[in-house]
């Protein structure tokens, strides 16, 4: 810390420390799921540094105010879980309570309304996931409320909103350039939503890194999001002639219907087809094979986030991007 008089945050905790601030979170609150050296650690540096939650928030909490919103339209539910699990525990650190409000991406009349009924319960800040965190509905809503807000996986369209997220580009980028190394040329993409900027940054993360190898290929066929969506396009890259060698889908919902598709046509992951996603969500974890993917910090970003709109002076940190590497991703068939 510098010998200033900024008093330290959860966020230098966590940096000092080497872990998230969602695990910092969970020392604070004596959370079982925090392995001992860790814990140790952590305490360590809140001793060394002096840190303590913000008590001003705590009161407002206990006087019925300090309450902060999560707007929720996200076709995921493993996404939305980790979203979910993130902003309860940054809600919790920073003694706050959370409202959370289901809202309807595409429909403004329904955007509005999920808007002001967090107004009035009292929200005084909002937690956008994606998609509403581009909808000119919902943010018009808030900025009329005059609400703070965070976005999460999507970038600021106001001075006053705080974004985070990964870069999506370099991290699809990454994802391809990993699959060419272990020899696939003929990629299929399966990319999501149009109304999202992450689906198209992704898809030119896959196309520079396409781009870069002579005899590399990449076929690109439209998804939503879905399961559902996966499945389909999987199986209409699988259809093709030649076929590909490897599908990266833009999420793992996607990719997890990619690996059902390429089941269902009596192939093999990855001894036929090799499969990655993008999120690193429970499915991932637990797809047979598992799945090669992208660890997007969705917890630590909603945790942050609830950091943010009690701190709102705070900058916020850099969000980091991890390639998982699992059993869904081989060589290229020969």
């Amino acid at each position: 810390m510098n010998d200033d008089d900024r008093k330290p945050t959860i966020g230098d905790v966590a940096r000092l420390a080497g872990v998230s601030p969602m695990t910092v979170s969970r020392v604070i609150n004596d959370s079982a799921n925090v392995r001992p050296e860790t814990r140790a650690k952590v305490e360590a540096v809140i001793t060394a540094t002096g840190y303590a939650p913000d008590p001003a928030a705590r009161i407002l909490a206990r006087a019925g105010a300090g309450r902060i919103g999560l707007l929720y339209a996200n076709p995921s539910n493993a996404y939305l879980a980790e979203v979910l699990a993130g902003a309860l525990s940054g809600a919790r650190a920073a003694g706050l309570l959370l409202m959370i409000e289901p809202s309807q991406a595409g429909d403004p009349a329904a955007e509005r309304l999920a808007v002001s009924r967090l107004v009035a319960g009292g929200a005084q800040g909002v937690i956008v996931p994606p998609p509403l965190g581009e909808s000119a509905a919902t943010l018009d809503a808030i900025a009329r409320a005059g609400l703070r807000a965070v976005v999460l996986a999507a970038p600021s369209r106001s001075p006053g909103i705080v974004s985070l997220k990964v870069d999506d580009r370099a991290a699809a980028r990454e994802v391809v350039e990993y699959l060419i190394e272990l020899g696939h040329r003929r990629i299929g993409f399966i990319e999501g939503r149009g109304d999202q900027s992450a689906s198209a940054e992704r898809r030119q993360g896959a196309e520079q890194a396409v781009a870069s190898i002579p005899g590399a290929s990449l076929s690109v066929v439209e998804g939503d999001f879905t399961y559902r969506s996966g499945l389909e396009a999987a199986r209409r890259l699988l259809a093709g002639t030649p076929r590909p060698t490897a599908i990266f889908a833009s999420n793992d919902d996607m990719a997890s219907g990619a690996l059902a598709a390429v089941h269902g046509a009596g192939l093999d992951a990855p001894g036929d087809v090799s499969v990655a996603g993008f999120d690193d969500t429970y499915i991932a974890a637990n797809s047979w094979p598992t799945l090669t993917t992208v660890r997007q910090p969705a917890a630590d970003m909603a945790h942050e986030a609830a950091i943010r709109l009690a701190r709102p002076g705070a900058e916020p940190e850099p969000i980091r991007h991890h390639l998982i590497t699992r059993d869904s991703t081989g060589p290229v068939p020969h």
